[in-house]
């Protein structure tokens, strides 16, 4: 009797999850709802962009507008509530989240989501730090309001000016460009981030415009999976910040394969389990792929 029982909930549960499948895949890009790990505490924390998170210390704060009325997320992220900087920030490029219209505001400001004791203030970072974004402003320019939403200092990061405003800009168009591409993907899922724990993968701190302190991250990250159907493609870029970065006579896709790697090498630098929300299997096939069919996959 207790093996016919263990067996029917086996078969129940492989139909669920070929049931799962099966929406996905017919679905388009209309999978909001649609998430394979178990529901957390709220409507969005086991979407497929979402990493794992930490049991304490950091805050889960989301950013969400109303487009042709539903709602759709702008973006998510792990907010270190010690550090005063975000762990990661995860988002998608989708049927509602790839148009492009939206110009830049500046809209610079404090996130009305956090207590008053974290927030950092709204003014650049002293030291010689600019406030970088992480989900960049060319991210969300589907709408004026998930554009605004960039700005909060929640999705800010103290960079180097020429880091941000050239060298990290060419990881950020290459997502950028194929995040926008229907034909690359139905869906791309992106996390990005800078590391903000170990004392050698950090540069140290600066003090924000309200004075207080925030971590500088030495290294800057992205996690992009591609999906078309039921079929998944991951990628990862591990990029350190210089003050004066050099590409050393290398064209941007040289720059781009250089700095690439499978999510499993990703996830060992980073220390953080990246779309964690897949079935095991899939999740374990997709991180240990081989960079060179990876490279070929993403066109690098």
């Amino acid at each position: 009797m207790h093996t016919t029982i263990h067996l029917l909930r086996r078969i129940a549960s492989l139909a669920c999850l070929s049931l799962a499948f099966l929406l996905l895949s017919c679905g388009g890009d209309d999978d909001e709802n649609i998430s394979f790990g178990p529901v957390k505490f709220g409507e969005y924390e086991s979407r497929i962009e979402v990493p794992e998170m930490l049991k304490s210390g950091t805050q889960f704060i989301y950013h969400d507008t109303q487009e042709n009325g539903h709602k759709v997320l702008a973006y998510c992220l792990e907010y270190d509530l010690g550090r005063l900087h975000s762990r990661w920030v995860a988002f998608r490029f989708d049927g509602d989240t790839r148009k492009l219209g939206a110009s830049r505001s500046d809209a610079w400001k404090d996130d009305p989501k956090l207590d008053s004791k974290y927030k950092i203030g709204s003014g650049t970072f002293h030291g010689g730090y600019v406030r970088g974004h992480i989900c960049a402003s060319y991210d969300r320019r589907y709408s004026a309001d998930a554009e605004s939403e960039t700005f909060c200092m929640t999705n800010m990061t103290p960079m180097y000016y020429d880091f941000n405003g050239e060298y990290w800009t060419i990881f950020e168009n290459y997502i950028q460009t194929k995040g926008r591409d229907t034909k690359f993907a139905d869906t791309l899922y992106v996390v990005k981030g800078g590391t903000i724990y170990d004392s050698n993968k950090i540069i140290g701190t600066c003090t924000t415009s309200a004075g207080k302190k925030t971590v500088v991250p030495r290294y800057y990250y992205i996690a992009a999976l591609k999906r078309n159907g039921d079929s998944y493609c991951g990628i990862g870029f591990w990029v350190e910040q210089s003050e004066h970065p050099s590409t050393k006579g290398m064209n941007n896709n040289e720059i781009l394969r250089t700095h690439s790697m499978n999510i499993d090498e990703l996830e060992e630098r980073t220390g953080i389990n990246f779309f964690c929300h897949l079935p095991d299997k899939k999740e374990q096939e997709m991180e240990r792929e081989d960079i060179e069919s990876i490279r070929r996959t993403w066109g690098l």
